[in-house]
């Protein structure tokens, strides 16, 4: 088996591959700077304890980081629990896509991850939509070439950016929206979040198949794609696995 771990930069999302690709769990523990690699690895001994899963079965490890001052912590970690040195995704590691980027080592490794992810799935050109922290849009064309993309602010980080910023507006939760014109404040904050990120969507989705001169397919994942996506007007497919799987082709690739 094998034990994926995505550093992001509010969860770390742990999970546990088997051989044939399926996988046995996901869970997820709160990202802090602060913690040692101690805590952490107590932190994943007890996640592969709560889900029943033998350390000693686990045969190889890989890791995606967007939060540099984790990563190292976390391998540490890794290394305490199953005495196995894991992969880090980044330059050197072979990942089967050509990064066509002013600079292929600034891209995001959980960019990488999810691109690599949805062409063993889905068939390009493709737009593929990850919906964390921050929404962040790939675009890969007809020739499987990772050609560029965006940067958008998340769901979750818009809606708090909203109630702190602001005397007057409360924290709300994400719930489904009875409609579009809010009839109180936080209907209006709910519809404002939910429907304006389905057509930040369905915008950028248009730009960029604009730019490309044909239609794609479209994938959204991450944490927040299943409530948002229902609103958006393109046809979008929703893989909410695509980041532990996209790890696990990585691994393999560069275990051959």
């Amino acid at each position: 088996m094998i034990l994926a771990v995505d550093i992001g930069n509010s969860t770390i999302v742990i999970g546990v591959m088997k051989n044939d690709g399926k996988a046995v769990f996901n869970s997820r523990i709160k990202t802090d700077i602060f913690r040692t690699a101690d805590q952490y690895a107590i932190g994943i001994k007890n996640i592969l304890e709560l889900y029943g899963t033998d350390k000693a079965k686990i045969d190889g490890s890989i890791i995606s980081s967007v939060v540099p001052p984790v990563l190292n912590a976390v391998k540490y970690a890794i290394k305490i629990v199953t005495g196995i040195n894991p992969i880090v995704v980044g330059p050197g590691v072979k990942t089967g896509l050509n990064i066509l980027m002013d600079d292929p080592g600034q891209v995001g490794s959980d960019r990488i991850v999810t691109a690599v992810a949805a062409l063993n799935i889905y068939k390009p050109p493709m737009i593929i939509i990850d919906m964390g922290t921050a929404t962040t849009i790939e675009v890969v064309d007809k020739n499987k070439n990772y050609i560029g993309g965006c940067i958008c602010p998340g769901v979750k980080t818009s809606l708090d950016a909203l109630s702190s910023k602001t005397a007057q507006l409360p924290s709300i939760s994400l719930e489904k929206p009875k409609r579009v014109l809010g009839k109180n404040t936080v209907e209006c904050m709910r519809s404002g979040i939910i429907y304006g990120s389905a057509a930040m969507i369905d915008g950028l989705i248009s730009y960029f198949e604009e730019e490309l001169s044909e239609t794609s397919t479209r994938v959204a994942t991450g944490g927040f794609s299943a409530q948002i996506v229902p609103f958006c007007r393109n046809k979008i497919h929703i893989s909410e696995n695509l980041l532990m799987e996209g790890l696990y082709l990585i691994y393999r690739r560069n275990m051959k």
